[in-house]
């Protein structure tokens, strides 16, 4: 079964109908259908509830998080194996340390991460990646 992981970026292009919006989508009917996991570290969860917050207020971050809930996506606490991951991907890599959960998350599971942040590509080596890209 396929699995993915989705990044704080995928979602908020899928809700945003931004750059790689149809490909999200695609990936959450595979999930829906059962064809498919999806994964999401809570730290990537909070990101998408902070930068909907910030840029389009508290009611909107809300409503993203309460249709984020319908979708079948496990959100994995941060315990001390994945925060172990994300710790030695942070120490290899020079990128945001939220990150580092979506990546260590994706290795874990053996799952695609899908993104389209380009801080990613520093580590493409470590898993499969499904690179958003403009399909509006």
């Amino acid at each position: 079964m396929r699995s993915y992981v989705f990044d704080s970026f995928a979602i908020i292009a899928f809700y945003e109908n931004e750059s790689g919006a149809g490909q999200v989508q695609e990936a959450l009917e595979e999930c829906i259908r059962g064809e498919a996991q999806g994964w999401m570290s809570v730290v990537n969860w909070g990101e998408v509830f902070y930068a909907t917050a910030k840029f389009k207020g508290w009611k909107s971050a809300c409503t993203i998080i309460q249709r984020l809930e319908r979708y079948p996506i496990a959100i994995v606490e941060a315990d001390i194996g994945l925060t172990w991951e994300a710790a030695k991907l942070k120490a290899k890599y020079p990128i945001a340390y939220a990150d580092c959960f979506a990546l260590a998350l994706a290795k874990l599971k053996k799952a695609a991460l899908l993104t389209g942040d380009p801080e990613f590509r520093k580590t493409r080596e470590e898993v499969e990646f499904i690179w958003l890209e403009d399909d509006r």
